[in-house]
């Protein structure tokens, strides 16, 4: 059974307004109709709708912005970025749900350089993601998207020296890019500047991990150290029971994009399983591994609970 970590009511990601939006979120389903929100309450439906604009300059981003994703060989936006990306610059909290290879990096990163652009400053954004490999790969896309504004980056992950990730907080760079553990870690030194006071992007990647239980604690605290009106973006590639309960509540202040529509195999994979005793999974891997050249294999991956089992 899921553990709710937004049931908590103690548990704010950012503080609900009494009063609902001034533009009601009116999203498109599956089926193509539309929803009409009640009342007291903006409509926080799945939306997996194309949008008209067919370009980066019609999302309203800035010239030099439009430049780097030509440059990137990035011709169109897509769908998660067509509709996600001027909301995000009109200053709305949004939840993106989409599925992997969608595009969603670019889709919170695009938006948050342009107005950094407009006001340089650090700490700017926080982007909280679940894994050191991901901090690192999100480091390299802000990289790439802002490559003409001399961008400056923190990756704060476990497995580093703190030292130098203290160093590097304190020179308040442009963009932290951290996992839960090792942020809050650091966040705990009294010797650390209070580096966020002006951050105005928060963002939670891979989200429907981040707001798992485990991360309970550490969010609590970071969230401490975050301004109120900063802007929320979530986005993720499932969506969880705790992304449907972020929605439910502050409906009156979330734009929710959602186009994911459920686990899905490409055609051309074949799937085999086999039920192995646990003593024992590990010889019956070594002989599958050894048997690759014979069945034609010429690589393959292994997904394991902990890294410490390699060891």
């Amino acid at each position: 059974m899921e553990q709710q970590i937004l049931a908590d009511q103690n548990f704010p990601l950012f503080k609900p307004t009494s009063k609902p939006s001034r533009n009601p979120i009116s999203t498109v389903n599956n089926n193509h109709s539309t929803s009409k929100p009640p009342a007291a309450a903006a409509s926080t439906t799945t939306d997996s709708s194309s949008s008209s604009a067919s370009t980066f300059a019609q999302l309203g981003l800035a010239e030099w912005a439009v430049k780097t994703c030509g440059e990137l060989g990035m011709k169109r936006p897509r769908r998660v970025q067509s509709h996600c990306i001027p909301r995000v610059l009109e200053g709305r909290h949004v939840l993106g749900i989409d599925e992997t290879g969608s595009g969603k990096t670019a889709a919170f990163a695009l938006p948050i350089l342009h107005r950094l652009s407009e006001h340089p400053f650090g700490v700017f954004a926080l982007v909280v993601t679940p894994t050191r490999e991901l901090a690192f790969q999100l480091a390299e896309q802000f990289r790439a998207l802002g490559s003409c504004l001399h961008l400056r980056i923190a990756v704060v992950v476990g497995g580093m020296d703190m030292l130098r990730q203290t160093k590097e907080l304190a020179a308040r760079p442009h963009v932290v890019i951290a996992t839960p553990g090792r942020i809050k870690a650091l966040l705990e030194n009294p010797d650390i500047p209070l580096v966020f006071a002006r951050t105005k992007f928060l963002v939670l990647d891979e989200a429907d991990r981040v707001l798992d239980v485990g991360f309970q604690e550490e969010l609590k605290f970071i969230f401490k150290c975050l301004p109120e009106n900063r802007q929320n973006l979530f986005f993720s590639a499932t969506t969880t029971s705790n992304l449907q309960k972020l929605s439910e509540r502050y409906q009156d202040r979330l734009y929710v994009y959602e186009a994911y529509e459920g686990l899905k195999t490409v055609q051309t994979l074949k799937q085999q399983a086999m039920f192995i005793p646990k003593k024992v999974k590990e010889v019956y891997l070594m002989h599958i591994l050894s048997k690759m050249e014979d069945m034609d294999i010429r690589s393959a991956i292994v997904f394991i609970s902990t890294c410490r089992y390699l060891s």
